[in-house]
């Protein structure tokens, strides 16, 4: 696959604009065996692309080649490389099947001409049938207003990963459970789950094909958390080194992602320097939209 021009986002993507921007991806019809798409990388300070992006374009443009009333409901996916964040990604959409009720497509993102992650997605028309869902205790869960923002815990640390975190998120994410990011969490604290609300800054549009795709991005925050938690490790650990493997996640419902969504995530597994985290999306009313599994390498110098 020959060399893509850099495609940059020129704003910061601490905004709904910013977002919307980066789901856009370029190359409506383009055709070999599959359907090509560019999407483009935001300006960061880190050398890997964001995994959550790199999910919420895939899901864009699988979604641009299903019919309109098809929306995403399930999606698998493998992260085969570090995504180089001074490049723009190349989609390739496979139509494995198109059927009645559902559809079938595969996605590669490409750099460099090889995959840096594979991506199978279903879609579905909208059906009538049976109705359950998990519960959620949310007189419980503070408030996300009375939380402290990223921006509260990280705006002061003068280092470019903390001040990317706190002020170039296109999401507001609020710990109900005590944040990682600076201090290990204490001896009462070590158990394998973790909890936040999110939400867009601004407001997005109407279609849920959007939404969806902007869930995608945000379900790749804090999931691996329930591991580090449960074994005391912070986020500034020297020398520790985590990635994403793979990623899974269902759609079970519509969802506005600029209203406020919880995240009750936990860690049934830790082993073989793997963890696996798996979290549950709650709307603030108690509607579970969505269901997420991920699992990730984590690798400490000491062990």
């Amino acid at each position: 696959m020959a060399p893509q021009p850099t495609r940059r986002i020129d704003v910061r993507i601490s905004d709904s604009d910013g977002l919307l921007r980066l789901l856009d991806l370029e190359g409506e019809g383009a055709r070999t065996d599959e359907d090509i798409f560019l999407g483009a990388t935001p300006e960061s300070p880190h050398a890997r692309v964001f995994g959550g992006q790199v999910l919420a374009q895939a899901v864009v443009g699988a979604s641009r080649t299903v019919e309109p009333d098809r929306g995403i409901h399930s999606m698998h996916a493998y992260f085969l490389r570090p995504g180089d964040a001074h490049q723009p990604i190349t989609f390739g959409v496979q139509r494995l099947r198109d059927g009645r009720s559902f559809s079938a497509r595969r996605v590669h993102a490409y750099q460099n001409g090889v995959p840096i992650l594979s991506m199978v997605a279903s879609f579905q028309v909208p059906s009538q049938g049976l109705e359950h869902q998990a519960e959620i205790a949310l007189d419980d869960v503070p408030e996300p207003e009375s939380l402290p923002t990223t921006a509260d815990l990280l705006g002061k640390v003068e280092h470019p990963a903390a001040q990317d975190w706190a002020f170039n998120r296109p999401f507001d994410v609020r710990h109900v459970t005590a944040p990682l990011y600076l201090r290990a969490p204490d001896a009462s604290e070590r158990t394998p789950s973790n909890a936040v609300w999110f939400k867009t800054f601004g407001e997005m549009p109407q279609d849920q094909a959007t939404h969806r795709a902007a869930l995608a991005y945000a379900s790749d925050y804090t999931i691996l958390e329930p591991v580090l938690r449960r074994h005391g490790v912070a986020w500034t650990r020297r020398g520790m080194s985590v990635a994403s493997l793979d990623h899974a996640m269902w759609w079970h419902r519509d969802v506005r992602t600029d209203d406020w969504l919880l995240y009750v995530q936990e860690s049934p597994s830790a082993s073989g320097a793997r963890g696996l985290g798996v979290g549950k999306i709650f709307a603030r009313d108690g509607i579970l939209v969505a269901s997420v599994a991920q699992e990730g390498m984590l690798r400490l110098p000491e062990i």
